[in-house]
């Protein structure tokens, strides 16, 4: 009876270790789409540093060191019309920041934002998603819609107070802010520090890996489908 007990109380004392670990330190995430590649790639395993981004509502948050938000960083944030799924985007516009879109190149305060990380796939010119803000199409997301007529000015989307305007590095292949609207700060909650594992698998396997299929997938193709030479690597 006495080892039982003392099993159940190392069992119990490591379940806690796992949710204090996961809820104000670090947690794992997987890259699922390719909204965010020339930087991450679909497959893509990161450590997600939950302690200098928190916010302060969090488990600790006012305990915990914080770090400031600052215009390029990379983020980790709850989707704001779904706050189950987490998005990975950089952060393109902070408070005050006006912000317009011409032929695919971002104005940040009236000048040309240099943007080294930012690719474009597609040679296409498509309106709104390449001079933005705009008229709203019908299929953008009532939020976004919100977002054009509440805070655009002179032709630019000044970017309100406690509020961030978040695109990904894949510009013509990402949903981000201009379809969704602004990411408020208490959705952030975390910065990617590095990836410690890169499989080439599809989003489905991604999305569902722990399914018997996605398994199979992962174990079958550990050596063929791994990215050796992205990990371990920092994520900037």
């Amino acid at each position: 009876m006495t080892r039982r007990l003392h099993s159940l109380a190392e069992l119990a004392v490591t379940g806690l270790l796992y949710f204090f670990v996961t809820s104000c330190l670090a947690q794992g995430y997987v890259i699922p789409t390719g909204s965010m590649e020339g930087t991450l790639l679909v497959g893509d395993h990161l450590v997600v540093d939950k302690v200098s981004y928190a916010p302060e509502d969090a488990l600790l948050g006012s305990l915990l060191p914080h770090q400031p938000i600052e215009r390029g960083a990379i983020i980790v944030f709850r989707y704001p019309l779904n706050l189950e799924e987490s998005y990975v985007k950089r952060v393109i516009g902070m408070p005050g920041d006006r912000i317009r879109i011409q032929d695919k190149q971002v104005f940040l305060n009236g000048s040309p934002l240099d943007e080294p990380y930012a690719q474009h796939v597609d040679s296409r010119r498509i309106d709104y998603r390449d001079d933005f803000p705009a008229a709203a199409p019908v299929w953008i997301e009532d939020r976004a819609r919100a977002m054009l007529k509440e805070h655009v000015q002179n032709g630019e989307l000044v970017v309100p107070p406690g509020h961030y305007f978040a695109l990904g590095d894949n510009r013509d292949n990402s949903s981000d802010s201009r379809f969704w609207g602004l990411v408020p700060r208490e959705n952030i909650y975390g910065k990617p520090l590095l990836v410690y594992w890169s499989f080439d698998a599809p989003t489905d396997v991604l999305l569902n890996r722990f399914s018997p299929h996605s398994l199979v997938r992962f174990a079958s193709g550990f050596f063929s489908q791994t990215r050796w030479e992205r990990f371990p690597s920092r994520v900037e």
